[in-house]
């Protein structure tokens, strides 16, 4: 089955980029990032940026934009059945050149989890602004259970918070 990702969470004056691998079926059914229940995505950008679960999604978005801070995938589409990383097929990359063109101000970049570090590697590192720094932070998946949440909000917590 073939997946597409979303337009990117991103303001102008974004510094800060955060990238997934492809949303999951949760995420895809409510067209909204990061929308499993279990993903600890929006609690670490709660305890770090107050755009936590409890708020409704674009209020999130808000506060993340307000805080300098972009959303998006490193695919494009891909071939997926389910969730799963692992199960990731027939990569087509997003247009990095044109995000990167579009917000000069990104001087971090955070990748969530194995798979996104290692296909922006492949698609994307080519693209990367002079100077900026990435990050290959641990999973906010509920596949990846192996580090507890405060481990987790404490490495993400390092690496974006600079």
């Amino acid at each position: 089955m073939i997946v597409r990702s979303f337009a990117p969470i991103a303001a102008p004056d974004a510094h800060t980029l955060i990238l997934g691998s492809m949303p999951g079926v949760a995420s895809l059914e409510a067209r909204e990032y990061y929308a499993h229940p279990r993903n600890a995505f929006w609690p670490i950008m709660g305890a770090l940026f107050s755009a936590g679960s409890d708020l409704p999604y674009a209020e999130r978005v808000a506060r993340l934009k307000a805080s300098g801070v972009a959303v998006w995938d490193v695919l494009q589409a891909c071939e997926r059945e389910g969730s799963l990383d692992s199960n990731i097929r027939a990569e087509l990359p997003n247009d990095f050149d044109s995000f990167f063109a579009a917000h000069p101000a990104i001087r971090c970049i955070g990748l969530n989890g194995g798979k996104a570090a290692a296909s922006f590697r492949k698609h994307a590192a080519l693209y990367l602004p002079s100077g900026a720094e990435v990050h290959v932070l641990p999973s906010t998946s509920p596949a990846h259970a192996a580090r507890s949440f405060e481990v987790k909000c404490d490495l993400w917590r390092s690496a974006l918070l600079l």
